[in-house]
């Protein structure tokens, strides 16, 4: 946790300056606040660049981002899913105009730099000057040749900017709309955007697009149960971002398939790693591939998605350009968005609802609405028992903070200890002894936790990398064991960042904003400390 990294300034005309500092693991509050939607690079050296201010002019009025009649306004700005869903969606035809709300300066246009599949994929963000207060306005799941402006653009309110895509966590063609006061990068606030533009709310001439069943099952469907996809998980914009690709047991899948299923147990909070793994076992037993048993109803691949599924719910989400439904991250990402979706569409069903979820799954969702519950099937009803039985064998009994040491092991603890929050967000400031905290962990937390865990509460690091440094005895980095103290992005202060040598040249570490806790390659000119 770095504590030396000067501030940069960012202008935003008719606004005070907004100091953006460029440590990864730092002291004290934020000066940005982490951002699940925006994804930064970790790089060697625990800064990053910022893009050079411009002036922006005062806006005229606010206009609806699309043409009135053209679209669906499907859900709204407020809690959804176990999170905060940060603006409005409204659906519509790929190829929509997507129209500039305000006068401003395009500061993003193109990928959100979360990756193909992720989040929103592709975006726009437009800074504005609203009565001398600086705005953005956000669009999003565009497809990248589905944008028509370029970044230091200036546009107007009214002007065609993107079409309307379904580029990204995104579950049929729509538009992600956000109003930011105080700057969409600059750490602003988020506020409905119906409170400045209500017409959105009144948009009802889109098409919506329809859910499908994932199976075919000797069990009958409800023909006249229809179901509205839902748009997205938790925040319209977070790909990880939450504990929940951590609950799963350090090696009890297939190697292949353990960083797709963490990345899976983050898309929303009700549907974790363990639940997925356990359904991937019952489905077709971690087989995948273009050799992978075909159902006798002709569902395909680990998550034994039927074609007509696989068509509006398939993504690319290992991003080699094909939507395979052999593919395993294709797949299982794929698995997690639609178990999230069924998730919400049978809420108001009573039940246990991960029970009703899975049912929804096998035998499809309107059989389940229709039946209000676990449909009479043999078929359904051993499904759902199988798979929540096998739950627990998948799941990591740490996951939660109650992490047990194993005194014979020793150092390796350490590394134990850390890997039960593999997938935990990355939190400026978050973590300590206790575990995460603030819903993380920042580099020096995380290394706090651990040691702390490992050796049963007898070592107690202080906060920062720098001061950890301090700590125990250097080793060489060659000489580095598992449970040792990794430390890089040196200055005058010290070590900039902290992490945990896991072995064979790798590190256990929360590595900077917009990330998770992970397991990586060890950073260039890293050296290594043993305090245990």
């Amino acid at each position: 946790m770095s504590v030396r990294r000067a501030g940069k300034v960012l202008l935003l005309g008719g606004a005070a300056a907004v100091v953006i500092g460029t440590s990864a693991c730092s002291v004290g509050a934020p000066v940005i606040p982490r951002d699940p939607c925006r994804v930064l690079p970790t790089d060697t050296s625990d800064s990053a660049e910022t893009a050079p201010g411009a002036s922006v002019p005062v806006s005229g009025s606010i206009q609806l981002p699309v043409r009135p009649g053209t679209t669906t306004h499907t859900s709204g700005f407020g809690p959804r899913w176990g999170g905060q869903h940060q603006g409005d969606d409204l659906a519509g035809p790929v190829g929509t105009p997507i129209l500039a709300a305000l006068d401003g300066v395009v500061v993003a246009a193109g990928s959100s730099g979360e990756g193909p599949g992720v989040g929103f994929e592709n975006w726009v963000i437009i800074d504005s000057n609203v009565d001398g207060s600086p705005v953005s306005t956000v669009y999003g799941h565009m497809f990248a040749d589905g944008i028509h402006v370029t970044t230091g653009q200036r546009v107007t309110a009214g002007e065609h900017i993107a079409d309307i895509g379904n580029a990204g966590s995104s579950t049929g063609p729509h538009l992600h709309f956000e109003y930011w006061q105080g700057g969409r990068l600059q750490g602003g606030t988020p506020i409905d955007p119906v409170t400045v533009l209500p017409e959105i709310a009144q948009q009802n001439g889109g098409a919506a697009l329809i859910a499908d069943d994932p199976h075919t099952s000797d069990s009958e469907r409800s023909s006249d149960v229809q179901l509205v996809a839902a748009s997205r998980s938790t925040a319209d914009c977070s790909g990880f971002g939450m504990a929940g690709g951590g609950n799963l047991a350090f090696g009890a899948v297939p190697a292949e398939f353990e960083p797709w299923l963490r990345r899976a147990g983050a898309v929303c909070p009700e549907i974790d790693s363990a639940l997925l793994a356990a359904q991937l076992q019952q489905e077709n037993n971690f087989r995948h591939g273009p050799n992978a048993p075909v159902s006798p109803a002709g569902a395909v691949g680990p998550a034994q998605f039927m074609p007509g599924t696989w068509a509006t719910w398939g993504k690319d989400h290992d991003g080699d350009g094909t939507a395979d439904p052999n593919s395993i991250g294709d797949a299982v990402i794929s698995q997690a968005h639609f178990m999230c979706a069924l998730y919400q569409d049978i809420s108001e069903v009573p039940g246990d609802p991960i029970e009703l979820t899975l049912a929804a799954y096998n035998a499809g969702p309107g059989v389940v609405l229709l039946h209000r519950g676990i449909p009479p099937y043999a078929e359904t009803q051993n499904y759902v028992a199988k798979i929540t039985a096998a739950r627990a064998a998948f799941t990591n009994p740490n996951s939660r903070g109650r992490f047990m040491p194993n005194a014979s092991d020793g150092n390796g603890q350490v590394v134990v200890a850390a890997r039960e929050y593999l997938g935990t967000p990355y939190v400026w400031g978050g973590g300590g002894i206790g575990g995460p905290s603030g819903g993380g962990f920042d580099c020096s937390g995380l290394t706090s936790f651990a040691v702390h865990a490992a050796s049963a509460g007898k070592v107690s690091l202080p906060r920062t990398s720098e001061q950890q440094w301090t700590v125990g005895v250097e080793v060489p980095i060659e000489k580095a064991q598992p449970g040792d103290l990794v430390f890089g992005s040196w200055g005058p202060a010290g070590p900039g960042h902290v992490g945990i040598y896991s072995g064979n040249g790798q590190m256990v570490h929360a590595p900077t904003t917009g990330d998770v806790v992970t397991e990586a390659p060890l950073q260039p000119g890293m050296k290594a400390r043993r305090v245990m």
